[in-house]
């Protein structure tokens, strides 16, 4: 038996030479965030929108509707929220707002409700707080206070 040999198409690619190297493949996407999340948007400041807003906890525990705004008189970031508690002696609670998410329906916080509850009752000097209430205020909720350089001290302004 004899083998019979084609003459080699010039049409067809060359397979006696290497292949040249691909293009690198796309980055792969971000990752989708977690179904949980999706309607949560990072904190956007502006405070005018707030007010009556319901107010939740850490893990979805209506605190009370946003009262007032408390900002750092040298940032003007948020800092405190306030909510009204009590039926028959109504007093206004600080809520702390480091961490907020905003959704369509709330303003989650990070704090728990036990600790919005344990927070100290604070006396308002007109519309702000003494320095002393300040530090109080923020070393209930573990955040860590420092006196502006304001002739006050005070560190918490209204809006």
């Amino acid at each position: 038996m004899s083998e019979t040999r084609s003459a080699p198409d010039p049409a067809a690619p060359d397979t006696t030479t290497p292949a040249t190297a691909a293009a690198p493949p796309a980055p792969p996407a971000p990752p989708a965030p977690p179904a949980a999340d999706l309607d949560v948007r990072p904190a956007e400041w502006d405070v005018a929108k707030w007010h009556g807003r319901h107010l939740v906890d850490v893990d979805g525990t209506k605190l009370g509707r946003l009262e007032d705004v408390y900002v750092d008189v040298e940032t003007d970031v948020p800092q405190f929220a306030t909510v009204k508690h009590g039926h028959l002696r109504p007093h206004l609670t600080f809520v702390p707002l480091s961490g907020i998410r905003i959704t369509p329906d709330e303003l989650r916080v990070t704090a728990t409700k036990e600790q919005v509850l344990a927070a100290p009752h604070l006396e308002l000097h007109g519309e702000a707080l003494s320095a002393t209430d300040e530090a109080t205020l923020y070393h209930h909720f573990g955040q860590n206070y420092t006196a502006s350089g304001l002739e006050s001290g005070r560190r918490l302004v209204r809006r």
